[in-house]
Formats: structure tokens, C-alpha cells, sequence
């Protein structure tokens, strides 16, 4: 049975080897197999094999190497900030600096040396990242419009939003964007909840039928609530819901799902409840299903 490494208690949290040298750990101590050197400079205690180096980890151990004017930046600020971002995109490290200021450059780590501006960082997680707007426009050129606007429509919406349509507009307006970042301006909408959402939306609109309103609530006729909806054509009292389970629910769950519908119905809304399936083949399932919705309820195509 292999022994089982010593944890080095000084290190997990990572330092940079001058701190660590000068907390008294010893040179023949950090050249050990049970630590590890994640960038440059830095040191930590090796994971467990059976652990995943997270992300997050990873900008933790890398922020300790960054002097001052150096930030998170493009994919990575917007994934310290919890935005949607596409399920091809590199997970690569993404760190900038403006001029006159110098970008990293080392094994692992995108630099990004910026045009001369004033800074507009924030803290997140204790780590400093750039402002939402500025990552939103940086990640323009890599990313397709429908991306830019799920995390567009992330950004502008929630309870505390983290940026306006506005700002995003005079963000392009002042630094340029690209033809994608231009067609995601005109489709951001406040309400979204999930990129699935915008997704749908952008699916049906697209396809030439008419914008629904987001996230509705509705009420009964004592004024009880009822339901929210993701998508609800008020004219045409036609509730459009996406459901992205991928696996049957439980008894108990589909039972509250069941009534939840029929309180929908009873309140003469048509509801039409889409899958992951029907979101295949460019949404095509998905249009006809709330086409034919539509048009039951008086929709003139």
C-alpha cells in the first residue's frame, strides 16, 4: 500500500517561493513530491490525485505572482463573475495589463498587454478582475453572437444587475466591437434567467414569430399566485417553458410539476413545454411546437 504524502500545513493556500522560503520553508522541503508548482514562481501542496484543481484554485495560485496592474481578464473575468460562457470556449487563463504596464508572460497564462485607460477592476473572490463591460467587449472577437448575448442578457439581468444595456452600448460605442457584439446589443433583453432562455427566445424569434415577455408571474382571479413564466405571448395566453431535465424526476417532484401545470391551464394559458430534444436541429422542434400554440390562439403568421 503506497504511503501517504505529508501535508505541508504552510502551503495550502499557495505562496510565491520567496514567501514561502521566508516562512521557513525549506528549499529541500518545496522541491518535495508533495509539492507542486503550479506557474512560475509559485508553490502550493500537491492535490490528491483524486481531486480536481478547480478553476477558481487555479487564479488563486496565479493572483499570487501578479503585481498591482495586472487583472483578470476576457473568458476569466466573466467566469469569476459566474457568466454563462460556451461549452467550446478554452479554459485557458486569461490575465492583462495597460500600457505602459507589462501583461504576464508565462507557461499557462494568455497576457494581454491593453491600450492606456483608466482601470475599472473589481474584487471578486479576492481576486481583481476586470469590469464585466470591458470583458463582455473583450470577449467579442472569439465568441458567437448568440454567446455574447446569453452572457449579455446574464450581465443586464437578476436582482443586483452588474451592468445596463447602456453601458454595454457606450462601451462599444468608445472601444469599437466587432459585428458580433453589434447583433448581441440588439437582442439583449432584461428578464432572461438562464442561457437556455435566450436561447429559446432567440430561436423563436428568429424564426419570425412574435417576442414573448419574460418571466412573467401570474395571478388567480383572487390575486393568489400561480406560476412564473419563461416566455409568455400575453395577447395569445400562451406560456412557453424550457425544461432542461435530462433524466426522470421523482414522484414526489413530478407531482408538484403536474399540479403546477394544471394551475397554468386553469387559468386558460396555453402551456407549451419544451425539451432539450426539441431544442436539436437549430430549434426547429421547438418553433413548430409554439407555432402551432400560436396560431390555436389566433397568431397570424
Amino acid at each position: 500500500m503506497p504511503r501517504r504524502r505529508s501535508p505541508i500545513v504552510e502551503l495550502a493556500n499557495p505562496l510565491s517561493f520567496h514567501d514561502a522560503v521566508a516562512n521557513g520553508i525549506g528549499r529541500r522541503r518545496l522541491a518535495s513530491p508533495a509539492v507542486e508548482h503550479p506557474f512560475w514562481g509559485v508553490v502550493r501542496e500537491r492535490p490528491e490525485e483524486s481531486s480536481d484543481d478547480s478553476f477558481l484554485d487555479s487564479c488563486r495560485a496565479f493572483a499570487v505572482r501578479m503585481p498591482d496592474h495586472q487583472f483578470f481578464s476576457h473568458g476569466t473575468a466573466l467566469r469569476l463573475i459566474g457568466a454563462p460562457t460556451p461549452s467550446g470556449a478554452s479554459g485557458e487563463m486569461h490575465v492583462a495589463a495597460h500600457r505602459p504596464s507589462r501583461e504576464p508572460r508565462t507557461r499557462g497564462v494568455v497576457g494581454h498587454r491593453l491600450q492606456v485607460r483608466d482601470s475599472a477592476t473589481l474584487w471578486v473572490h479576492g481576486l481583481r478582475v476586470e469590469h464585466p463591460v470591458r470583458a463582455w467587449r473583450q470577449v467579442g472577437g472569439r465568441w458567437s453572437a448568440l454567446a455574447l448575448t446569453q452572457i449579455g442578457d446574464f450581465l443586464i439581468g437578476g436582482r443586483r444587475p452588474l451592468a445596463t444595456v447602456e453601458e454595454l452600448r457606450h462601451e462599444l460605442h468608445v472601444m469599437g466591437g466587432t459585428p458580433a457584439l453589434r447583433a448581441a446589443l440588439v437582442q439583449l433583453r432584461v428578464g432572461s434567467e438562464s442561457p437556455r432562455e435566450t436561447e429559446l427566445r432567440l430561436i423563436l424569434t428568429g424564426a419570425g414569430l412574435p417576442e414573448p415577455e419574460l418571466n412573467v408571474s401570474i395571478y388567480g382571479g383572487y390575486g393568489e399566485f400561480v406560476a412564473r413564466l419563461d416566455l409568455f405571448y400575453r395577447r395569445y395566453r400562451v406560456a412557453v417553458e424550457y425544461d432542461g431535465r435530462q433524466h426522470a424526476i421523482d414522484e414526489r417532484q413530478y407531482r408538484r410539476d403536474s399540479d403546477r401545470w394544471d394551475a397554468i391551464r386553469d387559468e386558460g394559458i396555453l402551456h407549451v413545454r419544451i425539451l432539450n430534444h426539441h431544442m436539436r436541429d437549430g430549434g426547429r422542434p421547438a418553433v413548430s411546437r409554439v407555432r402551432k400554440a400560436l396560431i390555436a390562439r389566433g397568431w397570424q403568421p
